[in-house]
């Protein structure tokens, strides 16, 4: 159930953020600057902002079987539409819809491993099931320098459609929905949204997403333009790095469980993300040597922590709240993650990749002062983190 959960949203993960491997073809083919071509490699997040909430509540009602192949199938139906699309304006809304309805594996994936691991394993479950995206853009790296020869981008964005398919398929016949534990006496049911500490880890969350798309969208675009590597060598790196930074999360996850805290070493991990992306930055305004190395080592250490968050905010809110939970914690990182490519795009053209490093390391900095510490958990939290 895990392997195919992972598999869910990594499908979804090759397009929503496998995109930035298209975007010097994407300026070439349509005339648009790297900003325009940032709003369209950022549509797929954007859409999933409307539906992630909604997903997890047919989750909860129906089940994540149906809800995973039902998003999955219309996603595939979408990326289709965009593959023939005629103007890069229907383009970004194609991408947008397929975005909005591959929302339901995150949701409904989540739940999967919850119900399915107990809390002293599910760091490193949750983990794995946060390789989807790092395996989903690995993927994309491998596909889309062969899809681009053969098809150009309609042939990518066919390539793309067709792992969709193939995974919804795979998710109809074989996803088994965990039982649904019954209620546990005193087992919390009011708001933690009442209390601060949800409302940090969602802040220092979506302060993280800034290094991990500021590396992720713009690696290929800053290897080709600024060191002039080969396109094909740059996307086989960055797909290495994805695969990297998978390996990260399930140490991340283990780390977790070693330490019994999901928020200690997630706010460690943010000042080394920190460090990594103002030293990337120095190397990328100096024309450092070094610039090639640190963007993948930054582009390693933004993604690994992910899953830290994700599994703290659903240990934190509890069974009763963790749907709602999860699909706040995705909807604010898709947030950032929709508006961080335009944004940084603009400022790349205008002060070039240093400034935008900078900037995300700034941030990386900030989150690791938002996360809560254990001192600031309640009693009952620290109950929930140390299981």
């Amino acid at each position: 159930m895990l392997g195919l959960g992972v598999a869910a949203q990594g499908a979804g993960c090759v397009f929503m953020y496998g995109l930035p491997f298209l975007l010097p073809t994407l300026e070439s083919d349509y005339g648009l600057s790297l900003a325009q071509a940032g709003v369209i490699v950022g549509a797929p997040s954007a859409g999933m902002l409307f539906t992630l909430i909604a997903w997890g509540w047919a989750a909860d009602k129906y089940g994540e079987r149906l809800t995973m192949t039902g998003g999955l199938a219309l996603a595939t139906a979408f990326l289709g539409l965009a593959a023939f699309s005629p103007h890069p304006a229907v383009l970004a809304v194609a991408l947008a819809l397929a975005g909005a309805s591959g929302a339901s594996a995150n949701a409904s994936s989540g739940r999967v491993v919850l119900g399915w691991f107990p809390r002293e394993k599910r760091g490193v479950a949750m983990g794995w099931r946060q390789t989807a995206q790092p395996l989903g853009v690995a993927l994309a790296g491998v596909i889309a320098p062969f899809a681009l020869h053969l098809g150009g981008l309609r042939g990518a964005l066919l390539a793309m459609t067709a792992i969709c398919l193939v995974t919804t398929v795979c998710v109809g016949v074989f996803v088994v929905d965990p039982p649904r534990p019954a209620a546990v006496p005193g087992e919390r049911t009011a708001s933690p949204y009442r209390d601060p500490v949800l409302w940090r880890v969602h802040a220092a969350s979506m302060l993280l997403v800034v290094p991990q798309f500021a590396t992720a969208a713009f690696a290929l675009t800053f290897l080709v333009s600024e060191r002039h590597w080969d396109a094909g060598t740059a996307s086989q790196v960055i797909a290495a790095a994805q695969l990297a930074g998978a390996g990260g999360r399930l140490l991340c996850g283990r780390w977790s469980d070693w330490a019994g805290s999901r928020v200690g070493p997630m706010r460690q991990l943010a000042v080394i993300n920190g460090v990594a992306m103002l030293a990337l930055a120095a190397g990328a305004q100096t024309g450092n040597a070094l610039g090639s190395a640190l963007l993948i080592a930054a582009l390693v250490i933004s993604m690994s922590g992910n899953g830290l968050a994700f599994t703290a905010v659903s240990e934190l809110a509890g069974p009763a709240w963790a749907g709602r939970a999860m699909g706040g914690q995705n909807t604010a990182q898709n947030l950032v993650a929709a508006g961080t490519p335009p944004v940084l795009g603009a400022l790349i053209t205008g002060t070039g990749f240093g400034t935008a490093f900078a900037l995300a390391g700034a941030l990386a900095l900030a989150a690791s002062a938002a996360t809560p510490g254990r001192s600031g958990l309640r009693r009952t939290e620290l109950e929930a983190e140390l299981g």
